[in-house]
C-alpha cells in the first residue's frame, strides 16, 4: 500500500512538472497557438538581451537582466525580439557596430558569446516568455550582409569602413542575394546557432521552447529592383534550410512591409505566402520615412497616426488573404520635442503607441490576424550618459543601437505613462 501511495505521488509530481513545462508556439491559420489557446501579445524589442550576461562585470549584467525580465513580466510583456549576434569587428559604414561579435572573423565563431543568449533564454523560460531571434541584419550596425560581402571580396575594407551614400549602400547590400559565397557563409552561421547547446539547460536551440521563431534577418530588403528575383530565392531557400534542421520553431522574414520590398505589394505578399514562412511582419518608422519634419508635434501627430493605421490595415488585409498571422514588430517615436533625456515627456509617443495597441486589441477581440506588437524598444534600467550623444564601449546597452542617439526611441522602466498605456491594453 505504501509503495502504491509513493507511485501515485511520483505520478502526480510528473504530471505537475509536465504541465509546468513551456510549450512551443505554433501557427494555425491566422493565429498563433500555445497549446490549444490563441496567443496574442504586446512585446518589445530587446536586441541587446543576449549580451547583458557578457558584460565586463557579468554578475552585474545578469542582475540587470533578471531585474528587467521581472519588470517586463510584471507589466504583462512576454515576447522579446532579440539579436542572436553580430558579424565582424570595427567601424562599418562610418559607425561603431555592436560588440562583442559572435563571428569575430570570417568563419570564426565565439562560442562563449552564446552563453549570454543561453542565460537570457533560461531566464525567459522560467517566466514563460518567448523570444523571436533574428539571425543577421540588412543594416550595418551589427555587421550583417555588408560584412559577408566584405569577407567575400565584394566590398573592400576601406569602403566598408567609410560612410557610404544611400545609393552606394543600396548598390552594395543588394549584391548579397547573388553572392553565393556570402549566402553559404550566412548559412554556416545559421547552422552553428541552430546546433548550439544551451550551457544552462543542456538543450540544443532547435529544442528550446523559449524560442518562438527564427527571423532570417533584421529588415532584409532587395535594396534594388534588379535584386528582387535573387531576394525571393534566398528567402525560399533559407526557410527550407532552417525547416530541414528545426521542426519545432516558426520562421519569419523580418521585413518592414511595403517600405521594405521596394514599395511592391505583390512582392510582400509573394514572399510571405511561401509555405516555409509562418507569419508576416511589418515595421513602422514615421521619422525615417519622412511622415513628420524635425520632431513629432501636436499638430502633425494626427496625420502620422492616420498613415500608421492605413499601413497596418493594408498589411492586415494581405495577412487575411494568405491566412497567416501578422506581427507589428517594430515601431517607435521620439520623446516630445525630440528630446533624449528620460525625464522629458512622452505624451505624443503614448498617444501613438495607444493607437497601434487599439488596432491590435480590436483584432484580438475578434480573433483576427494581428497577433502581436513589439514596440521599439526597451531601454530598461539604462540611462543616457550626460553630455554624450552616442554609445561608447563600456556604456550600458539601451534600446537605441550604437549608431543612434542614446535615448532616441528607448522606453525606459521609468516611463510610467507609457507602461500605463501598455497595461491598459493588456488588461483588456
Amino acid at each position: 500500500m505504501v509503495k502504491k501511495i509513493h507511485l501515485l505521488i511520483a505520478f502526480a509530481l510528473f504530471i505537475n512538472v509536465a504541465n509546468a513545462q513551456q510549450s512551443f508556439v505554433k501557427q494555425k491559420g491566422h493565429q498563433f497557438l500555445i497549446g490549444e489557446k490563441p496567443y496574442y501579445y504586446i512585446g518589445t524589442n530587446y536586441w541587446y538581451g543576449g549580451l547583458l550576461a557578457l558584460q565586463k562585470n557579468p554578475a552585474r549584467g545578469k542582475q540587470r537582466l533578471i531585474k528587467e525580465l521581472d519588470f517586463l513580466k510584471s507589466k504583462g510583456v512576454n515576447n522579446l525580439r532579440v539579436l542572436v549576434g553580430s558579424e565582424g569587428e570595427g567601424k562599418i559604414n562610418g559607425v561603431d557596430r555592436v560588440k562583442p561579435a559572435l563571428q569575430t572573423q570570417h568563419n570564426v565563431y565565439d562560442t562563449e558569446l552564446l552563453k549570454g543568449l543561453d542565460f537570457l533564454l533560461m531566464e525567459m523560460a522560467k517566466r514563460k516568455m518567448y523570444a523571436v531571434l533574428y539571425l543577421s541584419n540588412n543594416w550595418e550596425w551589427s555587421g550583417g550582409f555588408m560584412q559577408y560581402l566584405n569577407w567575400n571580396g565584394q566590398i573592400d575594407s576601406d569602403t566598408l569602413k567609410r560612410k557610404l551614400t544611400w545609393d552606394e549602400q543600396r548598390d552594395y547590400t543588394s549584391k548579397f542575394y547573388s553572392c553565393d559565397a556570402c549566402k553559404i557563409d550566412y548559412q554556416k552561421q545559421v547552422y552553428f546557432i541552430l546546433q548550439h547547446k544551451n550551457a544552462y539547460t543542456g538543450k540544443k536551440y532547435i529544442n528550446e521552447p523559449a524560442i518562438m521563431a527564427w527571423e532570417l534577418a533584421n529588415e532584409p530588403r532587395p535594396m534594388r529592383t534588379e535584386a528582387i528575383v535573387a531576394f525571393k530565392n534566398w528567402i525560399a531557400n533559407t526557410a527550407t534550410y532552417i525547416k530541414s534542421i528545426d521542426k519545432n520553431h516558426l520562421i519569419t522574414i523580418g521585413t518592414e512591409g511595403f517600405m521594405g520590398t521596394e514599395e511592391n505589394w505583390d512582392l510582400f505578399k509573394e514572399i510571405h505566402a511561401n509555405k516555409g514562412i509562418d507569419y508576416l511582419t511589418i515595421h513602422i518608422w514615421p521619422k525615417n520615412w519622412g511622415w513628420f519634419k524635425d520632431a513629432p508635434t501636436t499638430e502633425n501627430l494626427p496625420a502620422v497616426i492616420e498613415k500608421t493605421s492605413a499601413y497596418i490595415k493594408q498589411h492586415e488585409s494581405i495577412a487575411q488573404q494568405i491566412n497567416k498571422p501578422l506581427v507589428i514588430e517594430e515601431f517607435g517615436l521620439p520623446r516630445d520635442g525630440h528630446a533624449f533625456d528620460p525625464s522629458t515627456a512622452t505624451k505624443l509617443r503614448d498617444e501613438y503607441f495607444g493607437n497601434i495597441f487599439s488596432i491590435w486589441a480590436k483584432s484580438r477581440a475578434k480573433g483576427g490576424a494581428i497577433a502581436g506588437c513589439n514596440f521599439w524598444s526597451f531601454g530598461g534600467t539604462s540611462r543616457p550618459t550626460n553630455g554624450q550623444l552616442f554609445w561608447k564601449d563600456g556604456d550600458d546597452f539601451s534600446g537605441d543601437p550604437p549608431q543612434e542617439e542614446q535615448g532616441l526611441n528607448s522606453v525606459f522602466d521609468s516611463d510610467q505613462s507609457t507602461w500605463k498605456i501598455i497595461q491598459t491594453y493588456l488588461k483588456k
